[in-house]
């Protein structure tokens, strides 16, 4: 159980393989070597938290409600990258509720920079996706970054997920004060059209 609910990642069947790469929950023994990378400052600068030491990030990363939606990206048996897919409910009527529930998926990810340039982000969020849309029944994936980090933003458009905002100075980075955003998301039956 993630929170109150079942696990909806369950429907799945992890790991997904590609030709390259193996994407499978997270478990307690990827702590350190996510940490790694994580810890890194040029990671640590698009990350929704950076954490100070890593006992802090060990203790956020045991909680099953962080735990739950991450997931790692494996090349040869190294960590090279992590995912979060945490599988959402969309906005609804109130008589609708009950048809959207667990229908939409927030996907992030991070690769270790050394492992950055071999296109294994865009192999894995595609493998990722393909699950959402697949096994996991969902209708919409979504995704957000900052406007000034291009690779992120960049990898959404190379896997065909459509612009939908561009907020103007909506979003505080730690350093860099106020910033614009960028949201993206991409239906099941465009991610169909595009397979």
């Amino acid at each position: 159980m993630i929170g109150t609910r079942p696990d909806p990642l369950v429907r799945a069947s992890w790991p997904l393989r590609t030709e390259r790469l193996v994407i499978r929950r997270m478990g307690l023994a990827d702590i350190e070597p996510t940490w790694a990378f994580r810890s890194l400052p040029e990671v640590a600068e698009w990350v929704t938290t950076a954490f100070p030491d890593i006992d802090t990030y060990r203790k956020v990363f045991e909680r099953p409600d962080v735990l739950g939606p991450a997931l790692v990206i494996e090349h040869d048996g190294v960590v090279v990258g992590d995912l979060m897919l945490r599988i959402t409910d969309p906005w609804s009527q109130t008589e609708v509720r009950e048809q959207s529930i667990g229908t939409q998926a927030e996907l992030g990810w991070t690769i270790a920079p050394a492992h950055q340039g071999n296109g294994y982000a865009t192999e894995a969020v595609g493998a990722v996706l393909d699950a959402c849309f697949g096994p996991l029944g969902l209708r919409r994936v979504v995704a957000e970054c900052f406007a000034d980090n291009e690779a992120s933003w960049r990898l959404m458009e190379r896997l065909g997920m459509r612009r939908e905002s561009h907020t103007v100075k909506d979003s505080l980075h730690r350093t860099r004060g106020w910033l614009d955003g960028l949201s993206y998301a991409i239906l099941a039956e465009e991610w169909a059209a595009k397979r």
